[in-house]
């Protein structure tokens, strides 16, 4: 269950990771008494301090130094600002992204942009057609032995593939196979397909059997490639910005994974089964990264959604002490411009 704070301990807490975002700086009780309209002496700001230390939410790094926020100080920092995504929030002039007639020039320019504006590093994926359903299949005669399968999945997307067969293949035979495997699997994701129908169908093909095997394999192959994506990704050496990130072990891991690609695969994985969850923006913090190598930043995802279920991710990483404001604004912000124009392309 999550601790309620006093009105006070709030706002001095509030105070000291919005100085610390600001500087980089641990902040002192004087800092907190100039800065803020608490009205406090010292004295009683070091107090309350002293027990949101005890309480886990700031660290003193050095003796006689200031606090700096934990992760848990973080944490409760940023929940409380995605609680508020559902009011609107003013800001700077919206981000503009100018259309592209291919999308992944389009995607290349939101990364770019989101690096510039956030000063951190960005990503995004591509969309891929998630839960692709069958809407048509046709079995076409190439030679005697050889048949072509097209393929026709959600988004008019079409996939060929030539089989060959080890019997003599007839346009009635095809004719049937063409009703046999569009009654059983149009309208279906790979998912539905279940063992029992793919047995059904071969028992009823008879001495084609091993023709729908090559079928539906064609069928897997052409929904698998659809759901294949790209990230683009900018900034990745904005991190020599913050102090705390650019030492040679820690930047060197984090331009790895922006080179490699295989945990921001993860990052996308994770980011779009938690989609519809607190308004779509996820932040993991410090320890909460499943990354070894991400210990020492945060990461914002969020799910966008261009329609006919196409979805990719889109995320920032820097800093623990990020703007979490801004970057927030921002991906809403994106979003919205994403959701825009994938209305006025359909």
């Amino acid at each position: 269950m999550a601790e309620i704070l006093s009105d006070r301990k709030h706002k001095i807490l509030k105070a000291i990771i919005q100085n610390y975002l600001d500087t980089g700086e641990p902040v002192g009780s004087r800092t907190i008494s100039k800065d803020t309209d608490l009205n406090l002496s010292s004295a009683t700001i070091r107090n309350e301090m002293a027990d949101l230390e005890e309480m886990g939410y700031i660290i003193q790094p050095h003796t006689s130094a200031g606090r700096i926020p934990t992760d848990k100080g973080y944490r409760f920092y940023v929940d409380e600002l995605i609680e508020g995504r559902e009011e609107e929030i003013g800001g700077p002039a919206e981000i503009v992204i100018q259309k592209q007639d291919k999308i992944d020039r389009m995607l290349k320019q939101v990364a770019k942009v989101l690096a510039n504006n956030t000063n951190y590093a960005a990503m995004i994926s591509s969309p891929v057609f998630h839960r692709s359903k069958i809407k048509f299949i046709q079995l076409s005669q190439v030679d005697k032995f050889q048949v072509m399968a097209i393929v026709v999945v959600e988004g008019n997307i079409i996939k060929n593939k030539v089989i060959s067969t080890d019997e003599e293949v007839d346009g009635e035979t095809l004719l049937k196979l063409n009703v046999l495997l569009n009654t059983n699997l149009n309208g279906l994701t790979l998912d539905e397909i279940s063992l029992g129908t793919v047995a059904q169908m071969k028992a009823q093909a008879g001495e084609y059997a091993l023709l729908v095997d090559d079928v539906i394999e064609a069928v897997v192959n052409a929904v698998q490639e659809d759901e294949e994506y790209e990230i683009y990704t900018s900034g990745a050496t904005n991190i020599f910005r913050y102090p705390e990130l650019s030492d040679q072990k820690n930047a060197t891991a984090l331009i790895s994974t922006f080179e490699e690609k295989n945990q921001l695969r993860s990052i996308v994985s994770r980011s779009m089964e938690n989609g519809n969850e607190k308004n779509g923006i996820q932040v993991y913090i410090g320890d909460e990264s499943p990354f070894q190598n991400m210990k020492d930043c945060s990461v914002v995802t969020a799910t966008y959604d261009l329609g006919n279920d196409m979805k990719g991710t889109v995320g920032i990483i820097g800093p623990k002490r990020m703007d979490y404001e801004n970057v927030m604004k921002t991906m809403s912000k994106l979003l919205k411009q994403l959701e825009q124009i994938a209305k006025k392309d359909r």
